[in-house]
């Protein structure tokens, strides 16, 4: 199994925080660093500082090393297909080529009321979504003069350079380069598995359990049979909440600390972790592989550990421990 860590940034982390969680997970083995995509804070109270998820990658690609480093996942709605394609191409360049992205639909109507952005019926945001994916290929893969007649976007004789860095294990596109992997994800739904099929490199399944993920990733490879696609060159993965220990005590103390960070009842902690378990990665290390292995023998490659306690490095240690080539 691969591990990815995965923040929820907008909990009100700062840069600093940003740049002590890469480097330890760095430390510990984890393949990737992903960060949220959005602009009000939660879980928990509401005003804490919010970041910009590019200008953050943009910080870290220049102050780590090894780690990939990725967005799960960009709103289209925040994000201007062609312009967003020169962001992540920059980003990628700062980073020698460490660079994955995640294209999403948005779905926080509040954040967007409150910096004027539009949020139109999901049936548009999906429109332009599938634009914002044509569109990446197309300008990262496409010769010059490329041109694409999209849902709510036209692109007309396009110049696009640099072209994303060329390092080995990433995509080839049509004239011979490279790319980013694409992700496409979310909690599932027809039109979402037909777009990873066109489009994307790895379907990504949020906050469900292992029988929910063997369902989805069935419907995932029918779409890519449906379109001549080979199912094996979409990868399966998903995002799982994590809460992790080396023993019963320290698993005591981290349920009580997340309990009062997300705002939930610390009077009923125990029901709240239990109402999880089954989608979770929690645990002590027995337990934690355990249900690691669950989501493996339903087909998931890679998990993105979504972590809670983002200021809790000693949990990344742990996973480095526990996790990290032992399962």
């Amino acid at each position: 199994m691969r591990f990815a860590l995965m923040l929820e940034s907008q909990q009100g982390l700062s840069y600093g925080d940003h740049l002590a969680i890469a480097k330890r997970a760095e430390a510990n083995g984890l393949e990737t660093l992903f960060r949220s995509d959005h602009y009000q804070s939660f879980p928990g109270p509401a005003g804490e500082p919010t970041t910009d998820a590019w200008t953050i990658l943009a910080g870290l690609a220049r102050e780590t090393d090894r780690i990939g480093l990725g967005v799960l996942v960009s709103p289209v709605t925040f994000r201007h297909p062609g312009s967003f394609a020169k962001v992540v191409t920059t980003v990628d360049e700062m980073s020698g080529g460490r660079i994955e992205v995640g294209v999403g639909a948005g779905w926080n109507e509040l954040e967007h009321q409150q910096l004027g952005l539009p949020f139109p019926p999901i049936r548009e945001r999906a429109d332009l979504m599938e634009d914002a994916l044509a569109i990446l290929h197309g300008l990262w893969g496409e010769p010059d003069g490329w041109a694409y007649e999209g849902h709510q976007v036209t692109i007309r004789d396009a110049q696009f350079h640099p072209k994303p860095v060329d390092v080995p294990g990433r995509p080839r596109t049509p004239i011979g380069g490279a790319r980013p992997r694409i992700l496409v994800g979310g909690s599932g739904s027809p039109r979402s598995y037909r777009l990873a099929a066109r489009y994307a490199d790895e379907f990504n399944l949020s906050s469900s359990g292992p029988e929910e993920a063997r369902t989805a990733f069935a419907a995932v490879d029918a779409a890519c049979v449906a379109i001549g696609r080979d199912p094996g060159t979409v990868a399966h993965s998903t995002m799982a909440g994590v809460l992790i220990g080396r023993d019963a005590r320290e698993m005591t103390d981290r349920l009580a600390n997340v309990v009062q960070l997300v705002g939930a009842d610390a009077n009923d902690a125990t029901a709240w972790l239990e109402e999880r378990l089954g989608r979770w990665i929690t645990g002590t290390p027995d337990e934690a592989r355990a249900a690691v292995g669950r989501f493996a023998e339903a087909g998931v490659e890679r998990i993105m550990l979504q972590d809670l306690l983002p200021w809790d490095l000693d949990m990344i240690d742990v996973m480095g421990e526990v996790l990290v080539g032992q399962v």
